[in-house]
């Protein structure tokens, strides 16, 4: 039976081996017991393992200890209730046993519990175990908000090994506190390659890396690990001169570190570099390609990514991953390419890509921003768990696409399922009201996220409610309401209410809005060209000429407008006044026949 569990690899064959244990009576042997667990929490849910547990009449310390084990990164709870059972039952526990609630209580920084534990360690004489010691060590140095009670641990110990030497370096490290880490470092007895490790990589990622430098010229001897730690730690600084360096002069290189020279690159936006270090690459694995794929993609070269996404595909050696999907339903949502995120969805249903919540929320805002708004919804629908991530991608999806009512409604039937929005998701719905106009909604989900969530208002709140009132014409309201704002209001909000003046053709506040902007951004082009073009259309021709002249003089030039449109299976990019695209001659010559036709069309009405 035990065999037969060891090659248990799906639901079904666990439950068919299972079911065989329960045949033979063996659902009570110590050996098969643990295993049984294990395997439950892992393929099929941590529920279906407790009830094997619990069913279990005669589980011994190793069961107790698998079950708790299983909890470790789920849920302490229930950790603890397992543990209160087995004293209850007088099963005394080992030193395996407060290890995994030690474990369980550290993933979710349960530092009462922990220390109840520590007690019951004192109390159970494991006060001299140095292994129990350590994870005693351990838990205090990540669950406290300071050392002091790891320091107490360290310094109660009767023996300690290498590995309480690097626990509590790491710890000080990690509090920022290098002077102690360094310190201890220099005090110990000895040192082997972890400790050795430990202390570049926490300066590496502390950001100090003139002594990690130095640290490192002073190791007898190094690994991989060492050589990764100093790349990690210039790349997150931008230092790729110095990453580089450290590159060269490793005696072998591993995939980890051409990644690492991969992604450094493409931080700093040298894509081509980054290329030539991915094209060298003697083997590529996944993270390698994810890391080129989401490259681009933070650079806004889209079709790059896609491309890249391609190439992966037809190597073959690689299976992309969720990492990956997400990357390229990233850029199929910047480039609105309806068509190739289509293909993505196919294929994570072809290939049985589990729908995880980032997964879904992916496909639903590609879907959104592309306007199938349909197929956006069936995501939704279809999805076991959702997220207020999730809610808010298809609230905002909603709202894009024109469908503003479903959208507070949508808002609405999330608050009924109790779950808790958080100002992000009102902006959505603020947004939502904002595009369709719907004034009484908007502001009655405004003051719902003051009154009844507490949320305190952003900026991005005022500005959807200035928007709001501005598109509706409530001008002199919108004014009252920046004047009641608890923050000082930025170019942005008068801009917004400078846009509905605009609109409506108010030109009575145009002096005061206007002088608003000027004084808090001078030089920004996008807000002289709006002040240039409302002074135009309500007829201050003089003003219009001032803000042109004064956009010239200081060389300022607005940022032209872009569009994305898919043919076939290429995404065209065009920019106002395009004079780089390939068949722009073609393209101006349609457009000039359609300006005729319409001109025909006018004279002749």
């Amino acid at each position: 039976m035990l065999k037969l569990l060891q090659n248990c690899k799906t639901i079904r064959e666990l439950k068919q081996t299972h079911l065989q244990i329960l045949m033979h009576g063996l659902h009570e042997s110590d050996f098969v017991l643990p295993k049984l667990i294990t395997l439950a929490s892992e393929l099929v849910s941590l529920d279906y393992a407790v009830r094997i547990f619990r069913n279990s009449q005669y589980p011994n310390v190793i069961s107790y200890n698998t079950m708790i084990k299983c909890f470790v990164g789920k849920t302490h709870h229930g950790a603890l209730r397992v543990y209160d059972q087995m004293k209850a039952l007088a099963i005394l526990p080992n030193s395996f046993t407060f290890t995994f609630l030690l474990r369980c209580f550290e993933s979710f920084e349960a530092l009462g519990n922990g220390r109840v534990i520590h007690g019951d360690i004192v109390k159970l004489g494991f006060g001299s175990s140095v292994f129990v010691q350590n994870t005693l060590l351990d838990f205090y140095a990540k669950c406290s908000g300071n050392l002091d009670s790891a320091c107490q641990v360290f310094e109660e110990m009767p023996e300690r090994d290498v590995v309480s030497w690097n626990s509590m370096i790491s710890g000080y490290l990690a509090h920022g506190e290098v002077e102690f880490a360094i310190g201890l470092f220099d005090l110990m007895p000895e040192r082997s390659m972890v400790s050795w490790n430990s202390v570049v990589s926490g300066l590496s990622k502390a950001g100090n890396m003139e002594l990690a430098r130095s640290v490192f010229e002073r190791m007898p001897e190094r690994n991989e690990v060492s050589w990764n730690s100093m790349i990690s730690g210039y790349v997150r600084l931008g230092d790729i001169k110095s990453a580089q360096c450290i590159f060269d002069q490793m005696p072998k290189r591993t995939v980890v570190s051409w990644t690492a020279m991969i992604s450094g690159y493409t931080m700093i936006g040298d894509l081509e570099s980054a290329r030539n270090v991915f094209d060298q690459m003697p083997f590529k694995n996944v993270v390698s390609w994810n890391a080129m794929i989401a490259g681009y993609v933070h650079n806004h070269e889209f079709d790059r990514a896609l491309y890249a996404f391609h190439q992966m595909l037809i190597d073959g050696k690689c299976r992309p991953d969720q990492t990956t999907l997400l990357s390229v339903l990233s850029a199929c949502s910047h480039m609105g390419s309806l068509e190739h995120g289509k293909w993505i969805d196919s294929y994570t249903k072809r290939n049985n890509f589990n729908l995880s919540i980032p997964l879904a929320n992916a496909l639903i805002d590609m879907f959104a921003k592309c306007g199938d708004i349909e197929n956006a919804k069936a995501v939704f629908d279809k999805m076991a768990k959702t997220c207020v991530i999730t809610w808010t991608t298809m609230i905002l999806g909603l709202a894009v696409n024109g469908q503003c009512k479903e959208a507070l409604a949508l808002f609405d039937r999330m608050h009924v399922e109790g779950i808790k929005p958080d100002d992000v998701i009102f902006i959505a719905v603020l947004s939502a009201c904002t595009h369709g106009g719907l004034v009484e909604e908007g502001e009655r989900v405004f003051d719902l996220m003051v009154h009844k969530f507490g949320i305190v208002p952003r900026i991005e709140h005022y500005g959807c409610m200035v928007d709001l009132l501005g598109r509706a014409g409530k001008l002199e309201e919108a004014v009252q309401f920046i004047k009641g704002m608890h923050l000082e209001p930025n170019a942005v909000i008068w801009a917004t209410l400078l846009g509905s003046c605009k609109i409506h053709g108010n030109g009575d506040m145009l002096e005061s809005v206007t002088r608003k902007i000027m004084e808090l951004e001078p030089s920004n082009p996008n807000y002289l060209t709006l002040i240039s073009n409302l002074s135009a259309s309500i007829g201050q021709w003089r003003d219009a000429l001032i803000s042109r002249v004064a956009m010239r003089q200081q060389g300022m030039e607005k940022v032209p407008g872009c569009s994305l449109i898919q043919v076939g299976d290429k995404v065209h990019e065009f920019l106002a006044r395009d004079t780089n695209h390939e068949e722009r001659k073609e393209i101006y010559w349609a457009l000039s026949c359609l300006n005729g036709h319409l001109k025909a069309v006018c004279d002749g009405s």
